[in-house]
């Protein structure tokens, strides 16, 4: 069966971005894989990784370097409801970004919608 390892986001600032991430949800980064232009976090059973602007160059996507709007959709699953609450505000202090509060969705999920430090979109989730 194929899994999904990685997702990697372009940030323009790997040490921050990550350690918005590691500091939110408790992700641990894997230092191992630690270079000047990545960062790793390890989310338990995939990766998130953190790419600066010189990756664009590396992996031949030079003409695509300033992506306009959001490409991708980051979703964080947590263990209850409670903790997307308890998350929610915290993510806010760390320079988070509320798009939609905590809210049951019509396919009976619990999840809040916001902006990473960089602008990224991500919720947090809970399914119920």
């Amino acid at each position: 069966m194929n899994t999904l390892s990685y997702v990697n986001l372009f940030a323009r600032d790997i040490v921050a971005l990550s350690g918005f991430y590691a500091g939110v949800f408790g992700f641990k980064e894997i230092e191992a894989i630690r270079s000047p232009i990545f960062r790793g976090l390890d989310t338990g059973r995939s990766a998130i990784g953190f790419n600066a602007p010189d990756a664009y160059e590396l992996l031949g996507l030079s003409e695509l370097a300033d992506p306009r709007g959001v490409k991708f959709l980051l979703n964080i699953e947590v263990a209850s409801q409670a903790e997307v609450d308890r998350l929610t505000p915290l993510a806010v202090a760390a320079g988070a970004r509320l798009v939609k509060a905590p809210h049951r969705t019509y396919y009976s999920w619990y999840q809040a919608v916001l902006l990473d430090p960089e602008q990224n979109v991500f919720r947090i989730n809970f399914m119920m």
